[in-house]
């Protein structure tokens, strides 16, 4: 019955489900909760963890064609939308599918939330607009008349997603070179052209307090490479950012230490407190992909 049951979904045209994740982590915040169970769906869903863990050195649009199965996603502002859908679906409308579902939710949810999300699925009802969305789309009829794919058509033709090989899904287990990757349209992506995600509140203060610290180690006649490192990582995004930024925290606890007897207890806790709080923003800063345009 299972084996019948796949044989009908890939015979028919349409999306079977769909998940918003963080890029960052892999952290699933919402899914469609109604996915089919035949064998090769199932299988497929498999594929969906593996590319949540390597969503961050991928490009913002991509499709995995998995026999009769497509995985498709677009990636903007840390959060990569993913669905799966039969091989025979119009990749214009998998995308435009995806494009809904990435306006709605970065309308629905600001970038605050979804940074500091904890809990897998703690956006779970987002699922009601991604159902009603999945049926408009499984329904080709009603939906000609009510989107204009025309833009969606010409953006895939001059920018084709990129098409993952099972290769280089599988390679490394989770640990792969900065991919430099080389698609259709968008030239080669590397670290060093990957833009970091808009400054929050939170990032600027962090920004001027480390300055202010590094200032306060010129006028005191210390160095200050630890604080201009910091305000580095926390503007550009270089690869083993993470590393280098717990590096550097660690580089200003043992400064601190040395100069334990030059400086009272309040102004050591400053200088490690702006030091943890620098590390922190460069933590929840992380790169974005392009992002959409929405025309208001």
């Amino acid at each position: 019955m299972p084996a019948n049951r796949s044989s009908l979904l890939v015979e028919m045209s349409m999306i079977l489900s769909a998940s918003v994740i963080r890029v960052r982590d892999g952290l699933p915040l919402s899914a469609s909760t109604d996915y089919e169970q035949g064998t090769g769906v199932q299988e497929c869903r498999k594929y969906f963890k593996m590319l949540s863990k390597k969503l961050a050195q991928l490009p913002d649009r991509c499709t995995l064609k998995t026999g009769h199965y497509n995985i498709n996603f677009i990636s903007s502002l840390g959060v990569s939308y993913m669905m799966l859908c039969t091989e025979n679906y119009p990749n214009v409308l998998a995308f435009s599918f995806l494009d809904e579902l990435q306006k709605e939710f970065i309308t629905t949810y600001n970038m605050m939330k979804t940074n500091t999300a904890v809990r897998p699925y703690c956006f779970i009802e987002f699922d009601n607009f991604i159902q009603r969305t999945k049926q408009r789309y499984n329904n080709p009829r009603s939906l000609s008349t009510k989107i204009n794919l025309s833009d969606m058509q010409m953006e895939i033709k001059l920018r084709p997603p990129y098409q993952i090989s099972m290769c280089e899904l599988g390679s490394a287990n989770g640990v792969t070179s900065a991919f430099s990757i080389d698609y259709k349209g968008a030239g080669k992506i590397s670290s060093a052209h990957l833009r970091l995600e808009p400054a929050t509140l939170s990032g600027i203060v962090a920004f001027i307090l480390s300055l202010l610290c590094g200032a306060l180690n010129l006028i005191r006649g210390f160095h200050a490479i630890e604080s201009v490192l910091q305000c580095y990582l926390l503007v550009y995004y270089t690869s083993w950012r993470n590393v280098k930024s717990f590096l550097t925290f660690g580089l200003i606890c043992l400064c601190n230490m040395y100069l334990y007897e030059l400086r009272n207890l309040w102004q050591l806790f400053f200088h490690v407190t702006v030091g943890a709080f620098v590390t922190l923003q460069i933590w929840l800063r992380q790169a974005q992909g392009k992002a959409p345009d929405y025309d208001v």
